[in-house]
């Protein structure tokens, strides 16, 4: 039997840290006046998101223990598990949870847009790391929610709460396009290896055998989760994983297209596709010709 703590309620990790309740659907809690525990797996039917000030071994991912910095953001979306069972490593929790139910976003701007946020998809590896004045805006967020939570539910405490989440995120959005651009040489070498990932996957029988190759395949083949993939090559390129995948697969078509031993089934085929027709259909919609017609065009050139 699995053997993991879930949170259904923001009243229960609440009171699993020693924290007052202030608002059924919401809290930012101060993990340092939680109880020493031991690790545990931990699972949440609510949203969370982990503001780490000082190093803590509490959030692992696997068997990895990642060595978050100060000032570490990590977001997690309902019904993901962290962490791993270890009765013999006693921690003292440290740093800030905000956490919320996806109940407090019906009927809110943050409730239509909160699947932009596609970091609360990444692992846990792939955690924000925070500048000191991101840091300082990051508390600023939370203590503008604090405040609200000190006020007491009334008529306005909703829609003042979802907007301060949602400015929260969006600069969120932005301190994870600063982390992209300045960590560009490690994205670099993703992109290379992406790069020569797609090449090998072409050469060899894989095609025939499962089929075109999925975004979610690349992300997994380079170790990385395929939200926090597809941002970075959106970011490093201007075009999405799939794109860059379909531009890859039309350039080598443009090559087999001029082997006349072989239909344009046949190297459809080798290329990965089910049918025939939906590689001309890619095909026309990127090159503008269909296989044939191009074929027959630098045939007679």
């Amino acid at each position: 039997m699995e053997d993991v703590l879930r949170f259904k309620t923001i009243r229960e990790y609440n009171a699993f840290n020693n924290h007052t309740t202030l608002h059924p659907l919401v809290s930012i809690v101060d993990l340092s006046k939680a109880d020493p525990r031991e690790l545990r797996r931990m699972a949440y039917e609510f949203y969370v998101v982990f503001l780490k000030q000082i190093y803590c071994g509490d959030l692992r991912y696997g068997l990895n223990t990642y060595d978050y910095e100060e000032g570490t953001l990590i977001f997690l979306a309902p019904g993901q598990i962290i962490g791993e069972n270890d009765k013999e490593n006693i921690y003292q929790p440290q740093g800030y949870a905000l956490v919320f139910h996806p109940d407090l976003l019906q009927g809110t701007t943050l409730g239509r847009h909160m699947s932009d946020y596609t970091f609360f998809s990444y692992e846990v590896s792939e955690a924000l790391h925070l500048s000191e004045k991101e840091r300082m805006i990051v508390r600023d967020c939370f203590s503008k929610i604090e405040y609200e939570l000190g006020q007491g539910i009334d008529k306005h405490s909703k829609k003042l709460i979802a907007a301060n989440i949602e400015l929260f995120l969006d600069y969120c959005v932005r301190f994870y396009d600063r982390q992209f651009i300045t960590r560009e040489t490690a994205n670099k070498g993703i992109l290379e290896r992406f790069d020569s990932l797609l090449n090998q996957y072409f050469q060899s029988d894989k095609p025939t055998k499962i089929g075109l190759p999925t975004v979610a395949y690349c992300a997994e083949e380079l170790n990385l989760s395929s939200n926090y993939f597809g941002d970075l090559i959106k970011k490093d390129t201007g075009k999405s994983a799939q794109e860059f995948i379909q531009m890859t697969i039309i350039n080598m078509a443009k090559e087999r297209v001029f082997d006349l031993d072989k239909s344009v089934g046949e190297i459809a085929y080798e290329l990965g596709f089910k049918y025939p027709q939906h590689f001309s259909r890619l095909f026309k919609q990127r090159v503008g010709q269909t296989p044939n017609e191009y074929r027959l065009l630098k045939n007679v050139n």
